[in-house]
C-alpha cells in the first residue's frame, strides 16, 4: 500500500498542504501567543480585582462577543455562576451574557440595529460598580465597543480582552488584556485561558480565605 492517506502528512485535496503543516503553524502561532501572556499577569491580577470587588459589593459581570467571542463570554459568565473547580466549591457569582437572551437581542437588532444590541442591555440593567467585559479578537467589534461605552458612561468597569491589533475598544475600556497575536485562533484560545485565569482569580480574592481554613 501507499503512503496512509488518513495520516498526519497527508495532503488536503484542495490545497496540496499537508495537516502535518497545518498542526505546527496553528500550535506555533499559539504557543506564541501563550508565552505572551506572562507579559499580563499584573494586568490580570487588576482585572480580577476589579471584578471581585464589584461582586463583594452585590455587582454584576456582564459580558459580550461576536460568535467565537460570543461562546467564551458565556463559558465565562456560566463559570461565575456556577464554579470553575470541583474541589473548589463556593457561592454563585452574578453574572450575564448579553448575547444569551435572544428575544431581547432580536428585537434591539429589529428596532434599533445590531450595533446597539448589547449597549441597549447595558444601559437597561448596568449600574455603577458593575463590570463589563467586552471579548473580541479585532478589538473593533461596532456593538461591543458601543457597550463599553455605555458601561463607562454609567461608571462600571470595563474589561477588554483582545487581540494584538490596537482598536476601539482598547481606548474604551480601562483594563486591556491584548493576545500579543493577531491569529484570531490563536487569540480566541488565549481569550479562554484569560477566562479562567480571572475567574480562579476573583475565586481566590473572594473565597481564598475560607478554602483556606476548611
Amino acid at each position: 500500500m501507499g503512503e496512509d492517506t488518513l495520516g498526519a502528512n497527508c495532503l488536503s485535496p484542495t490545497s496540496g498542504i499537508t495537516v502535518q503543516y497545518v498542526f505546527e503553524t496553528h500550535v506555533g502561532e499559539l504557543r506564541e501567543a501563550l508565552a505572551g501572556l506572562a507579559d499580563l499577569v499584573p494586568a490580570i491580577d487588576e482585572a480580577a480585582g476589579a471584578i471581585a470587588r464589584s461582586l463583594e459589593q452585590g455587582g454584576t459581570v456582564f459580558a459580550a462577543g461576536n460568535g467565537g467571542s460570543a461562546a467564551e463570554a458565556q463559558h465565562f459568565t456560566a463559570e461565575l455562576l456556577g464554579r470553575l473547580r470541583p474541589d473548589r466549591d463556593r457561592d454563585a457569582l452574578r453574572a450575564m451574557a448579553l448575547h444569551a437572551e435572544t428575544s431581547t437581542l432580536t428585537a434591539v437588532a429589529n428596532d434599533y440595529g445590531y450595533d446597539d444590541v448589547f449597549a441597549r442591555q447595558v444601559r437597561g440593567l448596568g449600574r455603577a460598580g458593575d463590570v463589563f467585559v467586552g471579548l473580541s479578537t479585532s478589538g473593533s467589534s461596532p456593538n461591543v465597543v458601543r457597550a463599553a461605552e455605555a458601561a463607562d458612561a454609567l461608571d462600571m468597569v470595563t474589561i477588554a480582552l483582545v487581540g494584538g491589533s490596537v482598536a476601539g475598544l482598547h481606548d474604551v475600556c480601562e483594563h486591556v488584556l491584548a493576545v500579543p497575536s493577531t491569529a484570531i485562533g490563536a487569540i480566541q484560545e488565549c481569550h479562554l485561558v484569560l477566562v479562567h485565569l480571572l475567574v480562579e482569580r476573583a475565586e481566590d480574592i473572594l473565597f481564598g480565605a475560607r478554602w483556606a481554613d476548611a
